[in-house]
């Protein structure tokens, strides 16, 4: 099984739209095994955002992500990241499909519902920076066997 992080943006906080994303995952059968709200730091969205350091919009993309604490989310499942990133859709909101998050709940580049991991290795990477190993959990679910067929698992 992967595990993989997504982050519900501010704007997702701040829009009350908190359940309604988390349903979302726990509908395709991912399964949510870790969970906290925090406020992220100046110095932890520098490191989360290195990547984007020389753009131009480096400082407006953490300055967004200050406006209010977010909650951080570790899922699992077979193949999280890519289910995951499916069910996100395309990082634009206004050229997200219809059915996904985004493009169900977003017109914008940034305001766009949800950070998630875009590889597995990323996924590893981010886990850590937001998470104890303590607060991460290991259980498996009741209804297993109706998310998966048995060969697959």
């Amino acid at each position: 099984m992967e595990r993989t992080l997504v982050i519900l943006k501010p704007c997702t906080v701040q829009r009350g739209l908190i359940g309604e994303i988390i349903s979302r995952f726990e509908k395709k059968g991912l399964v949510l095994v870790g969970m906290k709200m925090t406020w992220l730091t100046d110095e932890l969205l520098s490191e989360h955002y290195a990547h984007l350091k020389e753009k131009s919009f480096f400082q407006r993309v953490k300055d967004a992500m200050r406006t209010c604490p977010v909650i951080v989310c570790c899922w699992e499942g077979i193949d999280a990241v890519e289910a995951v990133r499916t069910l996100a859709g395309k990082t634009n909101g206004r050229n997200a499909a219809p059915g996904t998050i985004r493009g169900d709940y977003s017109m914008s580049v940034q305001e766009n519902i949800v950070h998630a991991s875009d590889s597995l290795e990323t996924a590893k990477v981010e886990l850590s920076r937001f998470f104890d190993p303590s607060e991460l959990y290991e259980y498996t679910p009741s209804n297993i066997w109706s998310l998966y067929a048995n060969d697959e698992i």
